[in-house]
């Protein structure tokens, strides 16, 4: 957003400028983790020693953590600024969907941990041991207590996002796509994928279509044209009841 509208862009909402109702605010998934952002949305008090800088390395090796944490600053502020609309601007479809799997992921990380408790007897007290606790006692169930609580908490918080995705009077997704066979295969698998977690789909932007000149013929543009055509049709007919829009 910072390069599309040549102005500076933080965490914050910031208005555009000439405009007076437009604002836009840019996440650093990465810079949010190096300021214990992700600490700190899940109650977790940066000053406590190695016990966060364990769990912030642990939180930061989960897939699809960045994806969570930007979107759960991006909610936490909403209630503070009241828009009529917000538009996330998503990563590629792969990340999208590791994003809308993530509580799975949680459950999957949660039941790992459970397993590895019951087949390594003091395994993780002994880590609480090594973050200045003993490795048996208070210390060491305590760590494992907060590791589970804290988990616990991140996956209600993606839950929460997750719900308001699901409900087509608050959110609806827009597919952008150019008309070419790999774009056209994403976005089907987009589709497929969005109608899976439930969550409305029927708007596709058709992107960098040509719109050759009759009257200034370039034989280049033609043939890209018609080979666009080609894809353009397939989208109408697969997506009959969605609304297409072809963009320049």
């Amino acid at each position: 957003m910072s390069d599309a509208f040549d102005q500076k862009f933080t965490n914050q909402p910031t208005l555009v400028k000439t405009f007076t109702n437009l604002y836009c605010m840019e996440i650093d998934a990465q810079a949010s983790a190096e300021n214990n952002q992700m600490l700190k949305s899940l109650g977790i008090d940066e000053g406590s020693g190695t016990g966060a800088s364990f769990m912030k390395e642990f939180m930061g090796s989960v897939p699809g953590i960045d994806e969570a944490t930007s979107f759960g600053e991006v909610i936490k502020s909403l209630d503070t600024y009241k828009f009529d609309l917000v538009i996330f601007d998503t990563a590629p479809t792969g990340h999208t969907l590791r994003l809308l799997n993530f509580p799975n992921i949680l459950d999957k990380a949660l039941l790992k941990m459970i397993q590895m408790k019951e087949k390594f007897g003091g395994m993780l007290g002994q880590i609480g041991g090594l973050m200045g606790g003993s490795a048996t006692g208070p210390a060491g169930e305590d760590m494992q207590k907060k590791l589970f609580e804290s988990l616990d908490v991140m996956k209600q918080k993606i839950v929460e996002v997750n719900n308001q995705f699901k409900d087509p009077e608050k959110t609806t997704f827009i597919a952008v796509c150019i008309p070419e066979f790999l774009s056209l295969y994403e976005t089907e698998r987009l589709a497929i994928e969005l109608a899976k977690f439930e969550i409305d789909i029927h708007n596709i932007v058709i992107n960098q279509v040509c719109f050759p000149e009759a009257d200034n013929p370039c034989r280049k543009c033609t043939a890209r044209r018609k080979m666009q055509d080609k894809y353009i049709t397939q989208l109408k007919e697969i997506y009959d009841d969605f609304h297409l829009v072809i963009n320049p």
